[in-house]
């Protein structure tokens, strides 16, 4: 079973940046789509990127030209880099697979953004 361990979360100002982690163990996440998802107290878990084993990445079209997702199959890590954020994109932050079998969830990375 792959365990998965988000970090980089935080309190920054609207316009300001932080980048995620996600440590995934071993290495069969790497032939899943994975995603960073996020989630507000009382709504549902909202897909806000992706990659794919071959690189190819997806966008919400509320983080579009703002949010970066790459990886590192060496070190078992997906970043998702966010710029410009904004008040909205506070919540709290996962990773997993985009399947309908996802892995275990980690406990997320909580982004605050204030205005």
């Amino acid at each position: 079973q792959v365990k998965l361990v988000e970090s980089g979360g935080g309190l920054v100002q609207a316009g300001g940046s932080l980048r995620l982690s996600c440590a995934a163990s071993g290495s069969f996440w790497r032939i899943n789509v994975m995603g960073w998802y996020r989630q507000v107290p009382g709504n549902q878990r909202e897909l806000v990127a992706s990659i794919s084993p071959g690189g190819s990445t997806s966008f919400a079209d509320s983080v579009k030209g703002r949010f970066t997702i790459s990886k590192d199959n060496a070190k078992n890590t997906v970043y998702l880099q966010m710029n410009s954020l904004k008040p909205e994109d506070t919540a709290v932050y996962y990773c997993n697979a985009v399947s309908s079998r996802p892995f275990a969830w980690g406990q997320g990375t909580q982004v605050t953004v204030s205005s």
